[in-house]
């Protein structure tokens, strides 16, 4: 199994800890895609944990990005970090382009091969992340909040877009499914989308249904079929590892 390595880094007078899994195991001279994990609303929890471990298992270098820099914080204050990242785009953004680096500047990194992926809030934080211009070759929500303050900073999105989502999904319903739409289609980025019905919200997290929330309910067969469209998606877009 591969280990997860903490990563200080600060922004501004802000510490940060992300993890780190290196797929390419430590050997010298081998440089694997990177791939930034944005977490879910509670922050970097168990389910960021497994999915950057699955990702190091697969080959890649993967770094769990931490968007808030502070550790072990209550639902309450996560809520309301989310809600005002919703209202200040500009700032998330320079929190997940902080996490990028961090990857970039790892040894066993091929710069020319990066990729994000995110769930839910996370989603959101690399889709803004690839808005904002970032040199990601594939970025992937699942179940993520598609909507943004600038639909026109999508022309600034240099690499290809999938989204996986739910049909019940009670946060991403249908409206914002189609907006997204339409703003990948009309600043021409290629972008592709997976509903999978009778799904809801944060169906890849096993932990999620402990919480109670309404509408947001893990699903296993959901979670395989977006896994496995998120890796082929990776072969195509930033090569295969194995």
């Amino acid at each position: 199994m591969v280990a997860l390595e903490p990563v200080e880094y600060r922004i501004g007078e802000q510490t940060f800890t992300g993890l780190l899994a290196d797929g390419t195991g430590g050997a010298p001279g081998i440089c694997r895609p990177g791939v930034v994990v944005a977490h879910e609303g509670p922050g970097i929890t168990e389910h960021t944990r497994r999915c950057t471990v699955a990702l190091g298992e697969l080959g890649y270098v993967a770094f769990a990005a931490d968007l808030y820099g502070e550790p072990d914080l209550p639902m309450e204050r996560a809520k309301e970090l989310v809600r005002g990242f919703r209202e200040d785009r500009t700032a998330l953004r320079v929190r997940a382009n902080a996490a990028l680096e961090v990857l970039l500047a790892y040894d066993g990194v091929d710069a020319d091969r990066m990729a994000a992926i995110g769930f839910c809030f996370g989603g959101m934080a690399v889709l803004e992340l690839a808005r904002g211009g970032a040199d990601v070759k594939a970025v992937v929500g699942f179940h993520a909040d598609l909507t943004t303050a600038r639909v026109d900073d999508a022309e600034n999105i240099r690499g290809k877009v999938l989204v996986c989502l739910g049909a019940d999904d009670p946060i991403v319903d249908a409206k914002q499914r189609d907006g997204f739409a339409e703003e990948m289609t009309a600043a021409k980025v290629d972008w592709q989308m997976q509903v999978y019905g009778g799904v809801g919200h944060s169906f890849t997290n096993r932990d999620i249904d402990a919480y109670g929330f309404p509408g947001f309910a893990y699903n296993a067969s959901a979670e395989r079929r977006s896994w496995r469209a998120m890796r082929a998606f990776f072969d195509e877009v930033i090569g295969s590892v194995g």
